[in-house]
């Protein structure tokens, strides 16, 4: 068996394709082949979720993920939810209004996991919020405002006026 393997996928809405190592972890290759430094080390053990990105529209530890397992997939990282122009997304911006950022670290992973969520089109209560969530840890507790970010922005989106 070869060590390496031609991987086609979709970044970011950008067609790729990259011979990896059978071993690598799509953080690795999302990080060391395509420079996607939103995509965070963490524990390298699914614990965190610093790593989060979106497959097929579905929120994955990265770094459990073979790199190999990309191929024919979408993925979606944090730098592909910013528009034509260079704006912040929705929620992002939601994240800077609610100060739902303190160290930022965990913050694209928390963010993309919030995608999911509101790509859903469900209108959740903050009690499954919290679960839905609940993959993250944050060593800065900035957990509440997280909350509420995501709480917002999903209201914003069914239509129900927020405070």
């Amino acid at each position: 068996m070869s060590q390496y393997k031609l991987v086609r996928c979709n970044i970011n809405g950008k067609d790729v394709e990259r011979m990896v190592d059978v071993r690598a972890s799509l953080t690795d290759m999302l990080r060391n082949d395509y420079r996607l430094t939103s995509v965070k080390k963490g524990c390298e053990v699914g614990e965190c979720g610093a790593c989060n990105v979106l497959i097929d529209g579905e929120a994955f530890n990265s770094c459990i993920y073979l790199a190999v397992w990309a191929d024919g997939k979408h993925i979606r990282t944090l730098e592909g939810l910013m528009g034509p122009n260079g704006e912040l997304s929705d929620i992002q911006q939601a994240f800077i209004d609610e100060t739902a950022i303190q160290c930022g670290f965990c913050t694209p992973g928390f963010i993309m996991s919030a995608v999911e969520v509101l790509e859903s089109g469900e209108l959740y209560s903050r009690e499954e919020l919290r679960k839905r969530l609940s993959g993250h840890l944050c060593r800065c507790t900035g957990y509440e405002n997280i909350l509420n970010a995501v709480e917002k922005t999903m209201k914003r989106r069914h239509g129900i006026p927020v405070d």
